[in-house]
Order: structure tokens, then C-alpha cells, then sequence
């Protein structure tokens, strides 16, 4: 299945005449195709049912040209039928709008090499710009691990944990996207330049509003249902209780997408938003990028090992055994007869305990009796 050359152009003028992610107008276009929704809010217009002043923008965008300009660019608008088109993006049909936007994009502005049907195991790494030392460290380690893993990083391209989150995939020679709020030929924040230049030659740098469009609020938030909805599961590293990243969480959620939070330390006002998605159970905690990826794969694949501390001699003793040895003295011998009786064993199997723990070394003799040695005390 093919976008028909009409209805391509048709996106390509809502595109350009509408905010990005109105959830009205893309539910519209996703019903009913472009062409007749075009059809649709024109007449409404007419009627002036609503305020539909950008609808008379409809008709002024020139399809063609804006398709030439971007092509002399280096990006390619995909729609909905072509091959590249994430099939993911389809789940953008059943969540409840948030702050009004929602719904099925009608096309995406993509520079780079990267396709986005190959982003179907992609991880989103999103969090505070005001990030700490200790944010940018976990971030930019986790994403290195997703990307040597053969998984694409998925950010905003933003300051603090979205800039880490990709440094650490490109550091670790892995794919990373950066979601834009803006147009992908401009760079926001300006000072990241440099940055999405370089994604845009080796990955790609998506967004739903069309070239030349500046960053806005409503924008970001537009924005950040894709950044959900491209990827199998978003992972929020530090967001405080109103950072913005929480609505990229929201959306993961209400997609049916692991979402994933990093713990900081308890007194973090950086971390207060995780930690409560964390608390009441939305997010899933994580510390490592293993960890994202056992949570993210197929079952039985990428299982993190338990972690467990180093195993000590007492480790390895029977239930007698350990009894017997607890009945050892620290600082003075006593008999095997005293032994047994704390213990609540024969002393024969006293006894015998006794002899197998000394050649372990951690029991010997004395004048007096049976006394635990200094490997015993030291709680090996």
C-alpha cells in the first residue's frame, strides 16, 4: 500500500496550515483521509461553526513546492502507507487527548538516514533539562548500553538528559533520534546544533511540524506523543514534579508502554516526579540499561541476573552445621558437650560438625575446649 500523489499533498497542506498534534484535526484526517477532511473543515469554516481561521491557510500552501524545498534539504515527508511509516504510530488512536493533543499524525518530517519502521525496538530516554552530575551520568551510561545492545535511543534533543541520553548512543557507535518541537531544519535549542547536525547525518531528526516552524509549548507537548509512541517503552531519568517529561510518561502509559524510572537519592527535588511514578506504581524502577532492556524484550530474553553479595564459607553450611558454629565461643573454649546442648544436637553430631568446621578454619581448639577462629569472626 502506496499514499496516493492527492492525498500526500493533502497532508502536506494540513501539515503546514495546522498546529502540529490537535487531536481533532488529526482524527479527522486518520477517519476520513486528508482530501475529505480537507472537504470537511472547509464547509465548517463556510458555516463558521468554529473558530477555524487556519483553515483559510488550507488553500495558500503550495504541496508542491514545500515538497521541493524539503527534498533540496535533505528531508522526506512519510505519511501513513508509506513503507517507512511506523506502524506504532497507530496506537495514537485510542488514548484520551492530552491538553488537546492526540491522535495519528498526519505526517512526519524526517532528515536523516535512519527509516522509522526501524525504530520498532527503539527506548526512550527522556528527563529534566536541569539535570544533576549525576543524571547526565546514568543517562548517557543507560543509553550507551541500549545502543551497543542494537536498540535505537529515542530524545528530544533538549538540554540535561535528552542531550546525555544521545551523546551516550552516538558514544557507544548506536543509532539515536532526536524528536523535534520545531521544524528538523532548524535546531532547538540553538546551542545543540552541532548535536543534531550529527544525528541528523547518522540517525534521524523527526518531527511533526513542517520545515522552517519555531519550537512552541504547545508544540513540546505535540511532540512528546510521538516520542512515546515511536518506541517499545520510555525510561524517565530525574523529572521533577512538573517537568515536562512527565508528559511523555503520561502518554507512555496510556499507550500500554513500559515506562521505566531511575530512583535518585530521596531528598532530590530533580527526581521528586519519578519517584511518585515509581510510588504509586506507573513506572517501573530501573538503575541500568540492562535492566531497560529485560523490561523491553521478548520473554526470556536480556534476564538480569539477581543481584546477590560475594558468598562466604557460612554461605555454604547445612542447617547443623551453621547451629554448631553459632555455638562456638568467640573468646573462650568450652567442651562439645556445652556446644550440643546450645545447638540442640547429640554431641556425636557435635562432634562430627566440629571436626568438619576446623578443617574449614573456622573453629579450633583450645585448652579449654572449642572456640570459633578469627575467619569465623570476621563473618566469612
Amino acid at each position: 500500500m502506496s499514499c496516493p500523489d492527492d492525498e500526500r499533498l493533502a497532508r502536506v497542506r494540513f501539515s503546514r496550515a495546522a498546529e502540529p498534534g490537535v487531536a481533532t484535526i488529526c482524527d479527522q484526517v486518520a477517519d476520513h483521509g486528508a482530501l475529505a477532511a480537507m472537504a470537511s473543515f472547509e464547509e465548517k469554516a463556510a458555516r463558521r461553526d468554529d473558530d477555524l481561521a487556519w483553515v483559510a491557510r488550507l488553500r495558500t500552501v503550495d504541496p508542491d513546492r514545500e515538497l521541493e524545498r524539503a527534498q533540496r534539504l535533505g528531508i522526506r515527508f512519510v505519511v501513513p502507507g508509506d513503507a517507512e511509516w511506523p506502524s506504532s504510530l497507530g496506537d495514537l488512536r485510542h488514548p484520551e487527548p492530552l491538553h488537546g493533543r492526540g491522535g495519528v499524525p498526519i505526517g512526519l518530517w524526517v532528515r536523516g538516514p535512519l527509516r522509522l519502521d526501524a525504530l520498532a525496538d527503539s527506548v526512550a530516554v527522556v528527563g529534566s533539562r536541569s539535570a544533576t552530575t549525576y543524571g547526565t551520568s546514568v543517562a548517557h551510561d543507560l543509553s550507551a548500553v541500549l545502543a551497543r545492545s542494537g536498540r535505537p535511543v529515542v530524545s528530544g534533543a533538549a538540554y540535561g538528559i535528552d542531550q546525555a541520553a544521545h551523546r551516550g548512543a552516538i558514544a557507544a557507535g548506536g543509532a539515536t533520534v532526536a524528536v523535534l518541537a520545531c521544524g528538523v531544519d532548524r535546531a532547538y535549542p540553538a546551542e545543540h546544533a552541532p548535536l543534531i547536525t550529527h544525528i541528523g547525518e547518522t540517525g534521524a531528526v523527526v518531527s511533526e511540524a513542517a520545515p522552517g516552524c519555531s519550537p512552541m509549548r504547545v508544540r513540546f507537548l505535540a511532540r512528546n506523543r510521538l516520542i512515546a509512541a515511536l518506541t517499545a517503552g520510555t525510561v524517565l531519568v530525574e523529572a521533577a514534579l512538573r517537568s515536562g517529561a512527565l508528559n511523555t510518561a503520561t502518554w507512555a502509559v496510556g499507550l500500554h508502554r513500559p515506562l521505566m524510572g531511575v530512583p535518585g537519592p530521596v531528598t532530590s527535588a530533580a527526581s521528586g516526579g519519578v519517584h511518585e511514578r515509581i510510588r504509586v506504581g506507573a513506572a517501573t524502577l530501573v538503575t541500568s540499561g540492562h535492566e531497560v532492556l529485560e523490561l523491553v524484550a521478548k520473554a526470556g530474553e536480556h534476564l538480569v541476573e539477581v543481584p546477590r553479595g560475594p558468598s562466604t564459607l557460612r554461605d555454604r553450611l547445612k542447617g547443623d552445621q551453621s547451629r554448631v558454629l553459632e555455638a562456638v565461643p568467640v573468646s573462650r573454649g568450652v567442651p562439645v558437650e556445652s556446644i550440643a546442648r546450645i545447638a540442640g544436637v547429640s554431641a556425636a553430631t557435635a562432634d562430627m560438625h566440629l571436626q568438619f568446621l576446623a578443617v574449614e578454619g573456622l573453629v579450633t581448639t583450645t585448652g579449654g575446649g572449642w572456640v570459633q577462629t578469627a575467619l569465623a569472626r570476621s563473618g566469612a
